[in-house]
Order: structure tokens, then C-alpha cells, then sequence
């Protein structure tokens, strides 16, 4: 196991190698990227950083030696890298960094990659490789039939079968970018934190806009999440992604919050390709 996590001041003493072979998980998003890191199936850590296709591979390297040694580790302790992205000129940054500085060959999620679960999709390249590690991760976890509502750049709620089949999903706009949209078009208005109002009918412009964008994404995915269950059946439904924490109190429809679900899956895709 490995040490809990120490903050280690600049000029400090160097904290004392340690012996584990370790995984790193990134997921880039269009907004975000997240870096987890595991020991074994144990996710150690995670790290969340603004997405920045214009950083170069040594920019990132810096990050994630800095992420690293929080736990006393270097790139000499990590044996793997796995990525899911759905930024082509970071994809490219992500393998220059893991053979210049791990030494290792990373698996991309990509057309091509064994995940483990038939893409049902009518063109299964045009599905984003952070749905299918969610898949990956619900089916490991939960089964099916299983839906998925990831709360990110975009809201995406997506379905898996009783067999462990991607069938496919639905994709709206983001909370975030409906919200800069909003306030692009309407002078009046200014930005609103993303807190859940004290009530649904709001008595404050900055009230009435949470409630409207809070409760009313919440009511979009449990209409959503029904006209699923009305074509599948009962599902288990798991919520995942940046604002997933906020919005998943609000659903009527969601059971399970898995934050890390992606990271997840992403684990399981890198034991897939590199038993």
C-alpha cells in the first residue's frame, strides 16, 4: 500500500522511493482533463486540471512528475499509461510524454482498442472513447441493463444491455456551455454560481437562473432516463463526470454516483490490452 499523501515543500527533503508499479489514467476532456493514478485496482489519487491542447508534452510531464511525488513516486515506478481522449493534438502530447518519460508504449482508447463491450453504434468510430470506459466500468460494476449520465462538457446518457452491449445514447449540451450561451445573448444577466437554488420558484434573478438550469437538467435527464426504461426495461442508472456531484441530489432517477467512473474503465481497458 502506499503512503498517504504528503505535500512536500520546495527545497525539502526528497521523500524515500518506493517499490510499487503504478498506472496512470487520463481522461481529456474538451474543458477538462483528469489524471488518476492506480496501484493495482486501487485508485491512489486523482487530479483534475484545465484541458490545454497548446501544453506541450514536457509542460505535462512537469504535472505529473509534481502529481507523483506527492506519493513519493517517480516516472521510474509507473509501468502504464491509458488514455481516453476526446482532443486529437493532446492524444498526440499524451503519447510523446509516455515514451520520452515512462519508457512505455500507453494504450490509447481508440478504433481498434479491446474494451470488451460490442459497439452497437450504426458507426462505432463516432462514439466518444470516454462513453465507452463508462460502459466499461458500469457493466464491471453494476451490469445491465445499465444507464450512464456523465455530467461534462457535454451531458451524454448512454445505455448498456442485459448482455453488456453499448447500445448507443442521447447527448445535450452542457450545464456550463448552456449556461455561457445564456449569458452571451442576454445582457441583463450576469454569471451565476452553480449552487442548488433554496427553492424552485426563485425570487432573485440569480435564484431563478440556478433553479432553471439546475432542476431543469434534472428534469431533461430523468425525461430521458423514462424513455430509456420505456425501450429497455428497468435500469440501474449511475451518474458520473464534473458536476455529477451536484446535479445527481436533484435526480429522481439516478441510485448510484461513481466519480470515478471513466478512470475506472479506463483501468480495466489498460488490462485488457497489456495482460
Amino acid at each position: 500500500m502506499l503512503d498517504p499523501p504528503t505535500v512536500w515543500s520546495i527545497g525539502g527533503d526528497i521523500p524515500p522511493p518506493i517499490d510499487h508499479t503504478l498506472l496512470i489514467a487520463v481522461d481529456a476532456g474538451n474543458t477538462h482533463t483528469v489524471v488518476g493514478l492506480f496501484d493495482g485496482d486501487r485508485l491512489v489519487d486523482r487530479w483534475r486540471i484545465a484541458t490545454n491542447a497548446a501544453r506541450t508534452s514536457d509542460e505535462h510531464a512537469l504535472l505529473v512528475g509534481q502529481f507523483l511525488a506527492q506519493h513519493g513516486a517517480g516516472f521510474g515506478h509507473v509501468s502504464g499509461l491509458v488514455v481516453s481522449s476526446t482532443v486529437p493534438r493532446l492524444t498526440a502530447v499524451l503519447r510523446t510524454l509516455a515514451e520520452r518519460y515512462l519508457s512505455v508504449t500507453p494504450v490509447v482508447l481508440e478504433p481498434g482498442t479491446r474494451s470488451g463491450i460490442p459497439i452497437l453504434y450504426d458507426n462505432p468510430r463516432q462514439v466518444g472513447p470516454d462513453r465507452i470506459a463508462n460502459a466499461v466500468a458500469a457493466w464491471e460494476g453494476y451490469g445491465g441493463p445499465t444507464i450512464m449520465v456523465d455530467f461534462g462538457t457535454a451531458t451524454t446518457v448512454d445505455a448498456i444491455s442485459a448482455k453488456g452491449e453499448y447500445l448507443g445514447g442521447a447527448i445535450l449540451p452542457g450545464i456550463e456551455i448552456s449556461l455561457d450561451a445564456l449569458f452571451a445573448r442576454a445582457a441583463a444577466l450576469s454569471w451565476v454560481e452553480l449552487v442548488t437554488p433554496k427553492r424552485v420558484i426563485g425570487k432573485t434573478t440569480a435564484e431563478s437562473v440556478q433553479s432553471g438550469v439546475l432542476y431543469g437538467f434534472a428534469s431533461a435527464v430523468d425525461g430521458l432516463v423514462e424513455r430509456f426504461q420505456a425501450e429497455l426495461g428497468p435500469c440501474t442508472v449511475v451518474s458520473t463526470g464534473g458536476l455529477a456531484e451536484l446535479m445527481t441530489p436533484l435526480s429522481a432517477t439516478i441510485a448510484h454516483h461513481e466519480p470515478d467512473l471513466t478512470l475506472q474503465g479506463l483501468r480495466l481497458i489498460h488490462a485488457m490490452n497489456c495482460p
